[in-house]
């Protein structure tokens, strides 16, 4: 059974891209756009792993891994933080609520496989 990744990103072509790579691996790929919702989204698919945008519509990424970190039931779950600024501070703050790893965009397909691979071993 495949494995399922909820892909949080508002950018079309980088949610049309990781798609593509991922469910060409075999991943079930599943996407959601608006931070506001984005709890329930991950409830209600209830992923193997969360690729989660910092900048998004109506909620930050960094407000959504708090949440999950702070929530028993997703505490564990491996989040793949993504960022087109790659700024130190962003990198310290996605690790100070227990970011399992953080990627600066642009990025390579094979870092994209490299990383999901880990997270889901």
């Amino acid at each position: 059974m495949a494995k399922t990744v909820l892909v949080i990103e508002d950018e079309p072509n980088i949610i049309e891209a990781i798609s593509f790579i991922l469910s060409r691996e075999g991943w079930h790929v599943r996407t959601h756009s608006d931070g506001a919702t984005a709890l329930d989204a991950i409830a209600r698919e209830a992923p193997h792993l969360v690729m989660l945008d910092v900048m998004l519509p109506n909620r930050s990424g960094f407000d959504i891994l708090r949440d999950l970190r702070d929530n028993p039931e997703t505490a564990e779950m491996p989040v793949l933080m993504l960022t087109a600024k790659g700024q130190k501070k962003d990198r310290e703050l996605a690790e100070s609520y227990g970011v399992s790893h953080f990627m600066t965009k642009p990025f390579s397909n094979r870092e994209i496989l490299d990383r999901v691979r880990d997270l889901s071993a």
